[in-house]
């Protein structure tokens, strides 16, 4: 459904449907063509295209996917009807699907051509009208979160309920635990960090006055019967006689289970194969200084224990949008520098929440004034507009930065999350309905840039589909100013709930080798050889789930035998790359009074399966336990080796599981590799 010039305008279909509980085709028979519906034309198949480019860092990536996931593209044409106005007589619509080999997805998104005389608005569009049978629990109709995130207009979704299709007011994230439809588009942002929450396109509707006319009442409660892709707002596009609209894309992956490991793990998969620059998982610093020798030292560091990435993190002093030449020159000196050594270097910047000029802000469209708080429309409070002449320039300085410098790594916090701006001046857009859509543009078009030139991205949004490599695991900053014991349980807890939906390189973990927001000596790791034990239960927390982290501060290691530590677990790390880069399966959640574990598995990898098991207690364990063998592979016999050492053979379960005796040191870790 498109809506240009202020009228809608359907894409094929037919109308007069008498009942719409089902379908037969006695009813198709009857039904006809909407006069103001674009008309087939035609179609065409061919295989899938790139999105964009995507210059994969090898060293980084041990399961790599193929780009563009291979499959085939089907592409509809559609013609303008005979009873449409002149402006839109030279409109040619494409709708356009691709589905992949090797799992139930498709992408899909409209193509609109002007080759008219005059210039046409796209108001709005539904990309995407799919009804569906009802799955989820009854609930109330009501609003999306993303009405109270940006001020809108309360009760727009549901001041006239009754006469139209309204949402729902439960969150997508619970309604995506009964449908069997996975949904997401690229049009992703919100700053919440989880793909069913930062997914403003999506909508689940009822359609109530269908709910009327057949006769079927809830009396105020209704399943979600509809799904819809549609932008929040606009995006108000002007197309221009010559030019072209492509709008966002949906993707859609149908379920074949309940359970939540089955469904996480489509998830992963879902991931791995439509944004597989997710899968580079680079092990690195984040130092807290910009000054030649403080970056040398970590440089160095990095270098001599294995690690392959440093980034000047925030409060370090590094600027990114200082273009004078000595800066950059220096910077470009540092970048050779780790270049020598093989280590990636780049930066920090920070995007919304920095403040603005009055000039530059978003605007809000309730008071006419830079919005500040969420009640006036801003996300994180006082933001640039980044359709506006700063954002220009915004973009400009950091091309111009990593052009200058040959740097590759780039943490973009406080990403464009959402915020509309009712600026009628800015250079970028017209005004409030547009100005998303144009935002959410500039943002995605220099994270594909980024993409194509090698850049990894550190993002905390989520911009996968757009070319973010990484968005923080899930933790509460706070967390890392409670004492150094209590940091080892909460971390493994973050990873094992984080993973559910996340394969291992897309999330990053945080270890504040110094204070870190507060929590003083009690709290920190430094001086290092004085928590030896502690460092070791991070690293093996980490590197044993497959998981970075940003390890903040000056230096990795003060003596040698903190060296040869860090060195230990980044070697151990690097020699199973590739199966504790894989999928996780949960075996047991943290609670601090057992054992714990996960266990990675790989059915392409020689090595089937990984398990970690963690000690809390002050006393060694030994267990036997289920291990869960489906997902490996393995059909009939599993050599098991401790430690990667003294096979000993298992004949699988009926359900694919053997029972396997663990035992760990106190306060400690085992590892047991399955072939």
């Amino acid at each position: 459904m498109l809506v240009i010039n202020g009228k809608e305008y359907p894409v094929g279909g037919l109308e007069g449907q008498p009942v719409h509980n089902f379908l037969t085709k006695d009813f198709l028979s009857g039904m006809q063509l909407c006069d103001s519906a674009f008309v087939l034309a035609g179609y065409t198949v061919s295989e899938t295209k790139e999105r964009f480019p995507w210059k994969p860092n090898e060293a980084w990536i041990s399961n790599r996917y193929p780009w563009p996931a291979p499959g085939k593209r089907i592409t509809f044409t559609y013609r303008a009807p005979r009873k449409i106005v002149d402006e839109c007589k030279g409109l040619t619509i494409r709708i356009v699907y691709e589905l992949y080999d090797g799992a139930p997805i498709l992408s899909k998104w409209i193509e609109i051509e002007n080759n008219g005389q005059k210039a046409v608005t796209l108001d709005s569009f539904k990309s995407e009208v799919l009804a569906l049978v009802e799955t989820a629990p009854k609930v109330h109709y009501g609003e999306p979160h993303e009405v109270r995130m940006m001020a809108q207009k309360t009760g727009y979704y549901t001041e006239d309920y009754r006469k139209r299709p309204v949402q729902t007011d439960a969150p997508r994230d619970y309604i995506d635990r009964f449908t069997q439809l996975f949904v997401v588009t690229d049009y992703a942002m919100g700053g919440d960090m989880e793909a069913m929450k930062d997914n403003p396109a999506v909508r689940w509707v009822f359609d109530h006055p269908e709910y009327e006319f057949t006769g079927i009442r809830y009396y105020g409660q209704y399943k979600p019967a509809r799904l819809e892709v549609t932008p929040l707002l606009g995006p108000a596009e002007e197309i221009a006689p010559g030019e072209s609209f492509t709008s966002c894309r949906a993707f859609e992956m149908l379920r074949d289970a309940t359970d939540q490991e089955r469904r996480g793990l489509a998830e992963c998969r879902f991931w791995r194969m439509m944004a597989p620059w997710t899968q580079e998982n680079p092990i690195f610093m984040h130092v807290r200084e910009s000054s030649n020798q403080a970056v040398k030292q970590a440089i160095d560091q990095c270098a001599a224990v294995g690690f392959e990435m440093v980034i000047m993190t925030f409060g370090s002093g590094f600027q990114i949008e200082n273009d004078s030449v000595s800066y950059l020159q220096r910077m470009k000196a540092l970048n050779s520098y780790a270049a020598d050594k093989g280590i990636a270097i780049g930066g920090y910047s920070l995007l919304a929440s920095r403040g603005a000029k009055p000039k530059d802000a978003a605007i809000s469209h309730h008071t006419g004034y830079p919005a500040k708080t969420r009640e006036e429309g801003s996300r994180f409070g006082l933001s640039p507009c980044i359709a506006s002449d700063w954002g220009s320039d915004y973009f400009k300085r950091l091309k111009n930065f990593f052009h200058t410098t040959g740097m590759n790594v780039f943490e973009n916090d406080g990403s464009y999350p959402g915020d509309p701006c009712s600026s009628t001046v800015h250079s970028g857009h017209k005004g409030y309905l547009d100005s998303q859509w144009k935002q959410w543009n500039r943002i995605s078009s220099f994270y594909q840039w980024c993409r194509a030139k090698g850049i990894y991205l550190n993002v905390p949004d989520w911009y996968f589909l757009m070319g973010s490599n990484k968005t923080p695991m899930g933790y509460v900053e706070t967390n890392w100013s409670l004492p150094r014991s209590y940091q080892e349980v909460i971390e493994r807890q973050n990873i094992y709930d984080g993973t559910w939906q996340k394969t291992p390189s897309m999330g990053f973990m945080f270890v504040p080798l110094t204070q870190y927001h507060g929590g003083g000596a009690a709290a920190t790791i430094e001086p290092l050889n004085e928590h030896l034990s502690h460092y070791e239960t991070r690293l093996r927390n980490l590197f044993g789930a497959g998981v970075q982290a940003c390890y903040r501060g000056p230096r990795l290691y003060d003596t040698e035998q903190t060296r040869k530590l860090v060195t230990q677990w980044v070697a151990f790390y690097k020699q199973y790359r590739q199966i504790l880069d894989s999928d996780i399966i949960h075996l047991r959640r943290p609670d601090g009074q057992d054992w714990d574990g996960i266990m990675h598995v790989n059915p392409q990898s020689k090595r089937k399966a990984f398990i970690s098991v963690y000690n809390p207690l002050d006393i060694a364990i030994e267990r036997e336990i289920e291990v869960p063998l489906y997902y490996t592979g393995l059909t009939n016999k599993a050599i098991v080796k401790e430690q990667d050492k003294n096979g000993k053979e298992y004949s699988l379960a009926r359900n694919y599981s053997i029972l396997l005796k663990i035992r760990i040191p106190a306060k400690g870790y085992n590892w047991y590799i399955i072939e």
